[in-house]
């Protein structure tokens, strides 16, 4: 069971590109170490694989994230440039399908202090990890250049379906997770338009599962089955999961596909005729 988040990348960043090939290179090599007797290397390209930068340097070396803590990152934000710091790297210890390296990120404030950019998670941690690929307009994540890359708070939807084990860069059973990765932003977010929208609040618990045995339903009886999702949004809605902040009639007149897949003719079978690839359930 985990709590919804509507917020999905670190606030100074949030719906930003991070200009990761060039703006790094501004600080990074100062936290760089050097081999003994080498000449000081330049920077030739940054890239993230997986949860992790890989810095490629001149003299031919490749270092990851662990190797550059202490890194400083000059990211653009609203025509301003801001500087976020790595301040440590470790192993998530509860990812899911795979290995997770979470960095602790803060940022440069006015008067030269430095403040952690991530809001706490139920968990608690205030962590994230750099997620290559560049943000649409409705919030879902595409595939793009090389050094082109988001940088998402464990706390925050694209952060949460990572360390679930929707890895959009992975396969499972055939299948490219980047498509299913971004039905699971649809989900956190309770974005059943597919527009964007998010609906769910802070803290709401949801019970996510799915057909590709990732994530198992732990069918708390006092749950019920809420929608069934896909990266266009719900495929159709049983019930929703705030009332307080949409209802299914509302629901109906701002997404018109959903007329007919709300209610009682949601159910997960259906949800599956429709192309589901998440399921989740909630308290009425």
């Amino acid at each position: 069971m985990i709590a919804a988040r509507a917020e999905s990348v670190l606030r100074v960043a949030k719906g930003i590109m991070v200009l990761g090939r060039f703006a790094i290179g501004l600080m990074l090599l100062a936290a760089l170490p050097t081999q003994s007797g080498a000449q000081s290397a330049s920077l030739k390209s940054v890239e993230v694989q997986g949860t992790e930068f890989k810095v490629t340097l001149t003299d031919g070396r490749v270092l990851r994230s662990r190797e550059i803590v202490g890194a400083r990152l000059t990211i653009a934000m609203g025509g301003q440039m801001v500087r976020v710091r790595i301040d440590g790297v470790e192993r998530d210890p509860d990812a899911k399908n795979g290995e997770v390296w979470l960095h602790t990120f803060s940022a440069e404030l006015a008067d030269g202090t430095w403040q952690n950019v991530c809001d706490p998670g139920p968990d608690g941690r205030r962590q994230g990890f750099p997620v290559a690929g560049r943000p649409r307009a409705d919030g879902m994540l595409e595939p793009a250049d090389p050094g082109v890359f988001e940088l998402a708070c464990s706390s925050g939807a694209l952060g949460k379906c990572v360390r679930f084990g929707y890895r959009p860069w992975a396969f499972k059973d055939g299948l490219e997770l980047r498509e299913v990765y971004n039905a699971c932003i649809r989900m956190v977010r309770a974005d059943y338009c597919g527009n964007g929208t998010a609906t769910t609040k802070d803290g709401q618990a949801i019970d996510i599962y799915d057909d590709l045995a990732i994530q198992k339903a732990e069918n708390d009886p006092a749950m019920d089955f809420e929608a069934g999702w896909t990266e266009e949004g719900a495929a159709c809605v049983r019930r929703v999961r705030v009332k307080e902040n949409v209802t299914l009639d509302s629901l109906v007149a701002t997404c018109p596909r959903l007329k007919d897949r709300v209610g009682p003719a949601c159910t997960e079978d259906a949800a599956r005729q429709l192309g589901a690839r998440l399921f989740n359930r909630s308290k009425p």
